[in-house]
């Protein structure tokens, strides 16, 4: 018995004939039609008879949206490793994780050489591909520090900067047949990919149990290879001709032991018939699946991501790793995963999480909470990584981190309705909405995640034209505590729809957004760099010139204290909400007057351009420290204090955000977010040893601030909940958190304690 217990998969094995491209296109596109998991092509550069693959497969993955691509398989000789590793790497982010690498080590070597690549014998082969393996995967590895070098002898690496990193882990299959394949397969790669009418020696018992062997002499699980298999000789009809010809009943009854017993999961059909294709998707696979999910059940089997035995003991103790629903197991990572460096940590904070799950729908967001429900261990949510506060990770417990659930939808265009999936970046959103001439402001930086700034305010570029983003939410999708899955709005449950625009990361995991976004095509936008030496007068100007300005402008400040003998700088950003350059000029034109001018730029730029997200990775690397408040005025008093603390040395940046405007034009009761008088947000950062610093300097500008912005604040001290939410609103808050979550399940976004039952 070797069933592995991978998820099945079915797909095609085409001819890329040069002659007919448009067929081959066509047979690929039928394949995801058809329902089948995933297209390969045949590579031989040396034939000019055929398209290159290559080309091909780029060609396909534009023209496709589900379908999984791959060569079957890449000549290695022909494809050295440092640039393959890049261009798999680009193309698997340009088809957001759909691209496989299925490689070869070489053959028909007398057209090989004759394409100037140099002629290897067998064992040369091996050698060479297991270097390049080791290339590929160093240029992949994001988590290593300094350049890629690898001694290697056919594929050396004398010093080669690393990524870019994929959009998925790409797994590297090996088309093996001999003995020192078989066991490379079984040491470093993640899929077998022989052809079933070549496999004669060794046979395919002995083949797999030599990647086995291979692999735990290697210190793998042998489940972490997929054994996939090309079918050549295969056809269907309505009585039977031999092994995989004839009706689907016998296709079914003679893959099934090779799923079973023999451990193969992927099953390709090499040959280019759009009958054989449909059938297979329409009706072989679907039946198939049935068939071994039957024989599975109750077995012992696993079918979850496969662990070492090093890895498994990285888990923490406190928590239940078996109790995880069956369908989080491929949604986990855990300490130990490959996976796991890039999902333990936030952006400003750093985390060693004992597990991270990252659900792909509503129901799987529906069993993560009520599995952590279980665990006597902190849980935090994360939709994109930037809260300053740090909560959306932590030590020993659970995460559901939303990344996967990212779509952005126009649901609507006459009304502007859309919908956001919290995982979303808004530099995403920013891209996908332009084309319908829409746009929602949102903060300023594009890597920042939809669900966090859209449940606690969003003070974007816009804000003073067009009001907080929570402002435009019209209805939202909640998974609450007890594990409901509840749509929200002013009809439907408008307590918990009021609560969520605000203070949201106290009521539960919210699954989707829709929002209506507002007409914006280009904008004007400018940034300026002053001497900030006289920071007091620098700041009441700025102030009143956003004060005085026409709605359509909003505006940023940031002070950064003096260094290596500079003064103390400003950095300005301007952004005017529409494409009339000479209202903008005329708008723009007096904050030249701020203060001596070092640097200055503007330009008309289509909203997108200006929040594009730079998809950093997280390893902790912001700062962690801040503090927030709000102002009415930047009166004199306040700019002093606030000079004090950019010119003392212990402050690393201050940012002054403009709201007002369409910000106050809503009441202070319609949503959660009760600061609607304000005419500016705050806020202080510095790093860990000087924070002591700043809490004794921002002690001194507490009395002139009336309120806070959330997502600003990293000191959660309960002291700070009625800056937050002032009165009554604290109180109204309470009273919903008791009827939604009554535990405090979802306690660690700024707390909001549920109401005392009795009172």
């Amino acid at each position: 018995m070797s069933d592995y217990g991978h998820e099945l998969r079915f797909g095609s094995f085409l001819t890329p004939r040069v002659h007919d491209p448009d067929q081959v296109v066509a047979l690929a596109e039928l394949t995801e039609a058809a329902g089948l998991d995933l297209v390969t092509f045949q590579d031989h550069p040396y034939n000019a008879e055929f398209l290159d693959t290559w080309t091909l497969l780029s060609w396909v993955a534009a023209r496709t949206e589900r379908l999984r691509i791959s060569g079957n398989v890449l000549s290695l000789p022909l494809r050295p490793p440092a640039v393959l590793a890049r261009a798999a790497a680009s193309l698997d982010r340009l088809s957001h994780g759909r691209f496989e690498l299925g490689l070869g080590a070489g053959a028909f070597w007398d057209g090989i050489e004759g394409m100037g690549a140099r002629r290897l014998t067998a064992g040369q082969g091996v050698t060479a591909l297991r270097e390049a393996i080791d290339v590929l995967r160093g240029v992949w590895d994001d988590t290593a520090t300094g350049p890629l070098r690898l001694d290697g002898e056919y594929y050396p690496v004398p010093g080669m900067q690393r990524g870019p990193k994929p959009a998925h882990d790409i797994d590297i299959w090996l088309g093996a047949y001999q003995p020192k394949m078989l066991a490379l397969t079984g040491q470093k790669a993640n899929g077998w990919l022989p052809t079933l009418e070549y496999l004669r020696s060794p046979d395919r018992v002995t083949a797999n149990r030599l990647i086995d062997e291979a692999a735990v002499a290697a210190g793998r699980e042998p489940r972490e290879i997929r054994r996939l298999l090309n079918l050549f000789t295969v056809d269907v009809s309505s009585r039977s001709r031999g092994f995989l010809q004839g009706p689907v009943e016998q296709w079914v009854e003679q893959l099934l032991p090779l799923v079973l017993e023999e451990g193969f999961s992927t099953f390709l059909i090499g040959r280019d018939d759009p009958r054989l294709i449909q059938t297979l998707g329409q009706e072989i696979a679907p039946a198939l699946r049935e068939a071994v999910a039957r024989e599975r059940a109750g077995g012992e089997v696993g079918t979850g991501p496969v662990r070492t035995t090093v890895a498994l003991a990285e888990r923490h103790p406190g928590l239940d790793y078996d109790a995880l629903p069956s369908s989080l197991a491929t949604r986990s990572v855990e300490p130990g995963d490959p996976e796991y460096e890039r999902v333990r940590h936030t952006y400003s904070r750093h985390g060693s999480p004992a597990l991270v799950i990252r659900p792909q729908n509503a129901a799987e967001v529906v069993d993560a909470v009520s599995y952590a429900r279980t665990q006597d261990v902190p849980l935090s949510v994360r939709s994109g990584g930037h809260g300053i506060s740090g909560r959306s990770t932590n030590d020993g417990g659970v995460v559901i981190d939303m990344s996967r659930m990212h779509k952005v939808e126009v649901l609507d265009r006459a009304t502007r309705r859309v919908r956001l999936e919290p995982g979303a970046r808004w530099g995403d959103v920013a891209q996908a909405l332009a084309p319908y001439g829409l746009a929602m402001s949102s903060g300023d930086y594009g890597d920042v995640g939809v669900g966090g700034l859209a449940t606690t305010g969003g003070v974007g570029y816009l804000a003073r034209k067009h009001g907080l983003t929570i402002d435009h939410v019209v209805a939202a999708e909640i998974v609450t505590a007890d594990g409901r899955l509840l749509r929200v709005d002013d009809e439907h449950h408008p307590d918990l729809f009021w609560a969520i625009r605000g203070a949201g990361g106290n009521f539960g995991v919210v699954t989707a957004l829709e929002l209506e976004a507002y007409e914006v095509d280009k904008v004007v936008y400018a940034q300026l760099v002053a001497d900030a030496t006289d920071t007091a007068p620098l700041l009441r100007r700025w102030g009143q010139l956003v004060e005085d300005a026409p709605r359509e402008l909003t505006s940023f400040l940031s002070l950064f204290p003096g260094r290596r003998g500079n003064p103390p700088a400003a950095q300005v950003t301007l952004v005017y909400a529409g494409d009339d350059v000479e209202a903008a000029q005329s708008a723009l034109s007096p904050f030249l007057e701020i203060g001596p001018i070092l640097d200055q730029q503007a330009q008309l730029a289509p909203y997108p351009a200006i929040v594009v997200p730079p998809g950093n990775q997280h390893r902790g690397q912001g700062l962690e420290d801040t503090r927030s408040g709000l102002l009415h005025h930047v009166t004199p008093q306040a700019a002093d204090l606030m000079e004090s603390m950019i010119q003392s040395g212990d402050v690393m940046i201050m940012q002054l955000r403009s709201v007002g405007g369409a910000v106050n034009d809503i009441a202070r009761d319609a949503t959660a977010y009760p600061h609607r008088k304000q005419n500016f947000s705050v806020l202080a950062a510095t790093v860990p040893d000087r924070r002591p610093q700043l809490d004794k300097l921002w002690a001194e500008l507490y009395p002139h601030l009336d309120g806070l912005y959330l997502s600003f604040e990293s000191d959660t001290d309960p002291a700070r909940l009625l800056d937050a939410w002032p009165e009554p609103t604290l109180g109204r808050l309470r009273t919903i958190k008791a009827s939604y979550d009554p535990d405090n399940v979802f306690n660690r976004n700024f707390p909001i304690p549920p109401a005392d039952p009795v009172a």
